[in-house]
């Protein structure tokens, strides 16, 4: 028994060998950090188009519809408003649908866009962490070994 290895010390001086790379955490934070400030920022912009948008939509509604509201002096001249009033609600809807569509088609583009952005820097730093965990955890193996 005197002979027996002790493996628990050789696993501790073997793990106590391996580098931690507290750098390429660190990178990897950053690099998620932005990615996360830059679709915060896209959907901020498209949130405020979108509540522009809608009060304006509101605003010119309220507007048409206060001409509605106004005495007339012919029964006839009411349906001419109702029918006016529908009329143009569905040509503004038909508007802001399509302006709605287009912060849609703008958010979707850019989250696309940033999100191959960060894969492609993703990849890189993880590239390069690999090739530096690999690099050192040969060195500190090859130390282990030696003793």
């Amino acid at each position: 028994m005197a002979n027996t290895q002790d493996f628990t010390s050789v696993m501790k001086d073997m793990m106590g060998s391996f580098p931690v790379d507290t750098k390429a955490m660190e990178e990897a934070f950053k690099t998620q950090a932005t990615l996360n400030e830059k679709l915060s920022s896209v959907a901020l912009n498209a949130a405020s188009k979108s509540a522009e948008l809608s009060s304006k939509w509101t605003k010119d509604t309220i507007a048409k519809l206060s001409e509605v509201s106004k005495a007339k002096a012919e029964p006839a001249d009411y349906a001419k408003a109702a029918t006016d009033f529908a009329s143009a609600s569905a040509e503004v809807a038909a508007e802001n649908m399509a302006a709605f569509a287009e912060i849609a088609k703008k958010v979707q583009t850019d989250t696309v866009e940033l999100l191959m952005a960060a894969g492609k820097d993703i990849t890189e730093d993880a590239t390069a962490a690999v090739k530096k965990a690999t690099n050192d955890v040969t060195s500190a193996a090859k130390k282990a070994a030696a003793k």
